[in-house]
């Protein structure tokens, strides 16, 4: 059997802080807004892991990268491209975060770059990565890597925020590699839509609006819903079906029946959205892992998901996988995956 074009998953790495923000604390923080009960139940957050001093974005990508190397055997050496995935709150703006993940692992042969579609840059970056690799022979093995701290932005006290109270940090890393004959990456579809472009962002520390004396105090917590009427009506109008045609578009160029998915890789979103998607696919809760206890860690979603799945066996031998994303601007993305050996 040919495989020389094949790209498969050799393995993934994650990195998690050690400190937690569990849902009482997310309650208080709303100050009355919203009670625990209500962050469990409806929110579907237990708990989240949040940045310690030293978990800045850059770094966290790195530490997963690390976890990744030790997971699969792979020699930083080996590596011909980085992708970084990696949000842009980082340590020092401007800088590139795969070129400093490349220098902290040793990746000494591999070119490098940033790649970003907020939380549909995991989903995108594997797309983008398959197609270089069957389109240059010198690209074989790819590191996709980055980190997310997004959370830092959130102001708890803000009403039209609650679909963001889940943000937490993490990084996650996974590997691909060109002539495999198992873990194959199959096909992606993504749709985005313009009309949602600057319906949410970071008012503050832009050209826009740049950071001064005066708003000090708030920039830093100004991640906010821009406009919240637009968002909810446009997002009513078309998420779920862009979702479930970037699946269904994602099966048919891979040559898959639909009905052999065995796991979805999804994003944390609230606990309804969640059930919806698992029925409108035909799938149950064994189909999937709810992250309750991680909250969102935006583009890291569907690696940690892969990640715990493997771990659980929940994802096996024979099992056919799709991360599916979406993500502020809006975007929408799914894959499909087929995991273990070709027959």
């Amino acid at each position: 059997m040919n495989t020389t074009n094949n790209i498969g998953i050799l393995g993934t790495g994650i990195y998690l802080p050690e400190n937690k923000m569990t849902a009482k604390e997310i309650a208080d923080a709303t100050q009355g807004t919203w009670t625990e009960e209500a962050i469990i139940e409806k929110l579907g957050i237990i708990e989240k892991p949040i940045p310690g001093e030293n978990d800045g974005t850059q770094e966290m990508g790195v530490w997963a990268t690390f976890d990744a190397l030790k997971n699969t055997g792979v020699d930083p050496l080996d590596i011909d491209l980085i992708i970084s995935i990696g949000e842009e709150w980082k340590e020092y703006p401007l800088t590139t975060t795969a070129i400093y993940i490349q220098e902290k692992i040793g990746a000494e042969k591999a070119w490098a770059f940033d790649l970003q579609q907020r939380c549909c840059s995991t989903v995108s970056a594997m797309k983008v990565a398959k197609d270089m690799m069957n389109s240059d022979p010198d690209i074989n093995t790819v590191l996709i890597a980055g980190g997310y701290r997004n959370g830092d932005f959130v102001d708890y006290t803000d009403t039209s925020l609650s679909m963001m109270f889940n943000l937490g940090a993490g990084g996650g890393a996974i590997i691909l590699h060109k002539g495999m004959n198992k873990n194959l990456l199959h096909s992606s579809h993504i749709i985005t839509d313009g009309s949602l472009a600057r319906d949410v962002g970071v008012l503050y520390g832009g050209t826009c609006h740049p950071i001064t004396k005066e708003n000090v105090d708030k920039a830093y917590q100004s991640l906010q819903v821009f406009d919240v009427e637009h968002m909810k009506t446009r997002l009513n109008e078309v998420s779920m079906k862009n979702w479930l045609e970037c699946i269904e578009k994602a099966f048919m160029k891979s040559g898959i029946e639909q009905n052999q998915l065995d796991y979805l890789a999804v994003l944390h979103f609230k606990r309804s959205m969640h059930s919806y998607i698992l029925d409108e696919l035909g799938l149950k809760e064994k189909n999937s892992i709810y992250l309750e206890n991680y909250g969102h860690l935006g583009q890291i979603d569907q690696i940690l998901s892969l990640h715990l799945a493997l771990q659980s066996g929940q994802v096996k031998e024979g099992s056919i996988i799709s991360m599916i994303s979406a993500g502020i601007g809006y975007a929408w993305a799914a894959n499909v995956i087929s995991w273990g050996k070709i027959t």
